[in-house]
C-alpha cells in the first residue's frame, strides 16, 4: 500500500511544483498539482505528464489510481489560491 507522502515525494521529485497537495486512502489518492511545466498544454497532456512520472508504480499495482487537478500558476493564482 503506497501513502500520500509517498505519492507527493513521487511527483515532486519528478516534476517542479509551485504547489502539491496529495491526500489518498492507500489505493485511490487525489492531488492537485500546480506547475510552471504544465503551459501551453491541455488537461490531458498534463495528466499524461503527472502519469509518466508514476508509470512503473501503476504497472506494479503499488498505485492504483489516481484524480488529479492540474493547473499552472497563474490559473491556481486566478482562482485565488495562490
Amino acid at each position: 500500500m503506497m501513502h500520500p507522502e509517498r505519492v507527493h515525494q513521487l511527483i515532486a521529485g519528478g516534476l517542479p511544483c509551485e504547489h502539491l497537495q496529495v491526500s489518498g486512502d492507500g489505493h485511490h489518492f487525489e492531488a492537485l498539482i500546480v506547475s510552471d511545466s504544465f503551459a501551453g498544454r491541455n488537461r490531458v497532456q498534463r495528466q499524461q505528464l503527472v502519469n509518466r512520472i508514476l508509470q512503473q508504480h501503476f504497472d506494479s499495482g503499488e498505485l492504483h489510481a489516481l484524480s488529479m487537478k492540474t493547473q499552472t500558476p497563474e490559473e491556481w493564482r486566478s482562482v485565488g489560491r495562490g
